[in-house]
């Protein structure tokens, strides 16, 4: 990489001065704005013609000084080339930096909170002030250590193994944006090691639960029953049924498979994804383009207490989310013997691993049904 260049130039001024300024280039980053800037005026002023004695040495003395600090500045950005932090940077909030980064990382509602949280407890762990010069490889090791130990902010339970690994995961994101901007030139957290994950407990409807479902009415909401039968039948999460549109929904002639297109709110990724008639059923007659097939459905704690009061009157126990209907679409597909390969298709997972979970579940399910069957 090449080092900055730090050029000293003069701007002459209506008074009869000239103001002295270092240009840098390519550009550097501010560390009160962070926007990128060419110029830094160092507020001397000479004259443009001295004429007197005096004049001409504060005039030498001015130009030494601003030549300094040129060198010296050339110096730190060259040494920033070899590896040492740019003091620039080193002053640059790393919270705010962090806070923003969470706006840019996050497409859902769920996942803003999940940064924001995240924010909070390491505003928490660092006293509610941080510089880049602090997040040291100590300073991420005691972020994990302190993870390991809090309580959810507001409840007296300590954090899930989960819930630290996601929110280490958010510190590890923003320094590798860092290191990519060029903010800092080592990441302080590359040798230490994750959080270890615990074995998610995924809770699915059976078949006959769903059948349950659908026989139950839902009449707070009816939406809101359409729309977690629609998951169930294709797998789509809350965030992309919430944004579905007609105009996403395509009903060809020829066949009675419907096929939606839609972007993924998550991952960004346009899919297409095959429904069964008995899906598009659902949702009934086609209405405007850019109107919403689910209209009125929001995310709220009113409408989270509707869905468990109408799984409770289905006649079913579990503790159910609207995203346990995507894990259902997935659980339910395999039991069935639909190709793992389809299936990982159809939820949108960019590798098979993330689908190999629910493996786990149907096994379990398959040395279930081998022990029913008994002799004595």
């Amino acid at each position: 990489m090449k080092a900055t260049k730090v050029t000293l130039r003069k701007r002459p001024l209506e008074n009869g001065k000239i103001s002295l300024y270092l240009d840098f280039y390519p550009p550097i980053v501010d560390p009160n704005t962070g926007k990128k800037k060419r110029r830094d005026y160092l507020g001397f002023h000479i004259f443009e013609n001295p004429k007197t004695p005096t004049q001409k040495e504060f005039n030498r003395v001015c130009i030494l000084k601003a030549e300094s600090i040129r060198t010296q500045k050339e110096i730190e950005f060259l040494n920033n080339n070899f590896g040492f932090y740019d003091k620039f940077n080193l002053k640059r909030d790393f919270l705010q930096y962090f806070l923003e980064k969470g706006k840019t990382h996050s497409r859902t509602s769920g996942n803003q909170g999940n940064w924001k949280s995240a924010y909070e407890h390491l505003k928490l762990y660092s006293g509610g002030i941080c510089t880049f010069a602090e997040v040291t490889p100590e300073f991420c090791e005691g972020f994990k250590e302190y993870l390991s130990k809090t309580k959810s902010i507001g409840r007296s339970h300590k954090l899930s193994a989960n819930t630290q690994l996601s929110y280490f995961a958010k510190l590890r994101a923003t320094l590798k944006d860092a290191l990519k901007e060029q903010i800092i030139t080592k990441d302080p957290c590359i040798s230490i090691s994750n959080v270890r994950a615990e074995g998610s407990n995924r809770v699915y409807l059976t078949q006959a639960e769903v059948m349950k479902l659908y026989q139950t009415p839902c009449p707070e909401l009816p939406m809101l029953r359409l729309a977690s039968l629609f998951s169930c039948m294709t797998g789509l999460r809350w965030s992309d049924i919430e944004k579905l549109t007609w105009s996403e929904i395509e009903d060809p002639e020829q066949t009675e498979i419907s096929l939606l297109k839609y972007r993924q709110r998550k991952t960004g990724r346009f899919e297409y994804l095959p429904i069964s008639k008995q899906a598009r059923e659902l949702v009934g007659e086609r209405k405007g383009q850019d109107e919403q097939v689910f209209s009125g459905l929001k995310y709220s704690a009113t409408n989270n207490t509707i869905l468990k009061n109408w799984i409770l009157k289905a006649g079913i126990l579990k503790k159910v989310t609207f995203h346990c209907f995507r894990h259902t679409y997935a659980t339910l597909q395999l039991a069935g013997g639909t190709d793992i390969y389809v299936i990982s298709g159809n939820l949108g997972h960019r590798q098979v691993k993330t689908t190999e979970i629910y493996t786990k579940i149907t096994n379990e399910k398959k040395v279930e049904a081998a022990d029913k069957i008994k002799l004595y």
